[in-house]
């Protein structure tokens, strides 16, 4: 059984499609340990508390500094003792000390297709405000293991959204949730549960065939 502990900063709508994922059997061998925000006003700790599953607030504003927010981060994660952890909206840089601690045990949902719209300054609305002035005429979402640069660890899965004419960037925001983050997030999981996903020494994630593919 996979242990998972889902960090989010607002409603928790990637949270929501995993939780729903395990609960309907589509993420396989899975249990959600703790659900952990930076946020205390955030929905996603209500969405956890119906959900009857663990949660708890780690804000940076309760820390007289950030070394000791990144120390007081990394005990809560190590006490929820997660096999995965899956970054499912928080908008916190992840601190080195995690990182390094949970080695390529930590993954990310970005809401385009990287390396484009990625980085410093991209997160939330902006990512879609910026695919929409750019004029791309396809955007999506990715899943990567998290390193210790911001969006930049090995990819494990992408999905492709078409832009459409007259699209804002809450209608595209919209549509990329609903047609591939809410999608490939809980996919990912469910590979890892599986024991399919693999990375290589060049850094490229590698998915094995299911059992029932091989024969």
């Amino acid at each position: 059984m996979l242990r998972v502990a889902v960090c989010v900063s607002g409603g928790g709508t990637n949270l929501q499609a995993i939780i729903d994922g395990v609960r309907e059997g589509t993420i396989k061998n899975t249990q959600i340990v703790r659900v952990i925000s930076n946020n205390p006003g955030a929905y996603a700790l209500e969405r956890a508390e119906k959900a009857g599953i663990a949660h708890s607030c780690v804000s940076p504003r309760s820390f007289p500094d950030r070394n000791a927010f990144n120390e007081a981060f990394l005990a809560e994660l190590i006490d929820a003792d997660p096999d995965l952890i899956v970054l499912a909206g928080f908008m916190v840089a992840v601190p080195a000390n995690v990182v390094s601690h949970f080695h390529h045990r930590i993954i990310n949902i970005h809401p385009a297709l990287i390396p484009s719209f990625c980085g410093k300054g991209y997160y939330g609305l902006r990512v879609h405000e910026r695919a929409l002035a750019r004029g791309v005429k396809v955007t999506g979402a990715t899943v990567h293991f998290v390193d210790e640069d911001l969006d930049h660890g090995p990819i494990l899965l992408q999905k492709a959204v078409e832009i459409q004419e007259g699209d804002t960037p809450k209608i595209l925001q919209r549509r990329v949730m609903e047609q591939a983050e809410w999608v490939i997030l809980p996919r990912a999981i469910s590979l890892i549960a599986e024991g399919r996903v693999s990375i290589d020494q060049d850094l490229i994630t590698h998915i094995a065939p299911a059992a029932y593919e091989k024969n």
